[in-house]
């Protein structure tokens, strides 16, 4: 049987895990099972394009997941093509079978209160780490940089005037970005305790204790070790910007005026911050509303 020649072909020449054999083997039992009480074709060789369409469509509607159903076409696709190169078949009926769109994984964010919470805490010290690991989580989250952006940062860059700062973004895009008065405020009280504690005169607006310019891991550990206590779990710089966003976009800013703070080139990037505005609509109409309450549905 010719399945049976297409599992020897990826288990001794393409040398495939037997982890991943077992899975070739399990989908294409299935069908060839689905061929055989569907259409009464035993022989998966003589399947059409359509009758892979029909499959897949089963597929989806037992509820199977996306990622799921994709992996069982890359495994039809595999076997057809290796029917074809043997002359096995006159037509691949893979060829214009394209792979189920999987659903976005939504942005992680903090609540509003979680992080209000956090940033309005009176308890520095004096401290020099203290005080910049704060400035780092409110500067993240009040403007939505990127933590590349934020280490690349000068102090030059920052306008007290004019309550801004300029941000170079990627393929060194400059963007202007504005600051709250409360976010100056802190970034003064962060200079004049460096001022008083860092040897040197660095440009950079974030350094380490050495008076050296921030890097990556140093960012993520702030990140991980001040944020982690909010939820248990660890956290990366990103769910800061996905924060910035969410917040912006659930009090009612414009999706173009995110897009653009946030440095997107378009605004297919900036929308998946909508689906979190939605549900929130959903859940305050469902709250709200006198008919709505004793609606059960989405």
């Amino acid at each position: 049987m010719t399945v049976d020649s297409f599992i020897s072909y990826i288990n001794n020449e393409k040398r495939y895990s037997s982890n991943t054999i077992c899975a070739y083997e399990k989908d294409l039992s299935l069908f060839v099972d689905f061929l055989r009480t569907e259409f009464n074709i035993s022989n998966p060789v003589n399947a059409e394009q359509e009758h892979i369409r029909s499959w897949i469509v089963n597929m989806i509607d037992s509820n199977f997941s996306a990622t799921t159903v994709n992996r069982k076409i890359s495994t039809l696709k595999s076997y057809y093509k290796f029917l074809a190169k043997r002359g096995l078949i006159h037509e691949n009926p893979t060829i214009q079978i394209a792979s189920v769109k999987t659903p976005s994984r939504l942005p992680v964010y903090f609540k509003q209160e979680q992080l209000t919470e956090y940033l309005d805490q009176d308890n520095l010290d004096n401290e020099f780490t203290l005080f910049r690991d704060r400035l780092v989580i409110e500067l993240l989250y009040a403007t939505g940089i990127r933590r590349s952006e934020l280490i690349n940062l000068t102090i030059s860059s920052i306008d007290f005037e004019d309550r801004v700062i300029k941000v170079i973004g990627k393929r060194n895009k400059q963007r202007i970005i504005p600051l709250s008065d409360k976010v100056v405020e802190s970034i003064k009280e962060y200079l004049k305790v460096k001022e008083k504690y860092i040897v040197g005169d660095n440009e950079y607006l974030v350094v380490t204790v050495k008076g050296k310019k921030a890097y990556p891991k140093l960012i993520y550990r702030i990140i991980n070790n001040n944020l982690s206590k909010l939820t248990g779990s660890k956290k990366s710089p990103h769910i800061l910007r996905h924060s910035f966003a969410t917040h912006m976009l659930n009090n009612g800013a414009d999706l173009n005026v995110i897009k653009d703070i946030l440095g997107h080139a378009n605004l297919t990037a900036t929308q998946i911050y909508t689906h979190n505005s939605i549900e929130k609509l959903k859940k305050v109409y469902r709250e709200a509303h006198p008919r709505a309450k004793f609606n059960k549905g989405g």
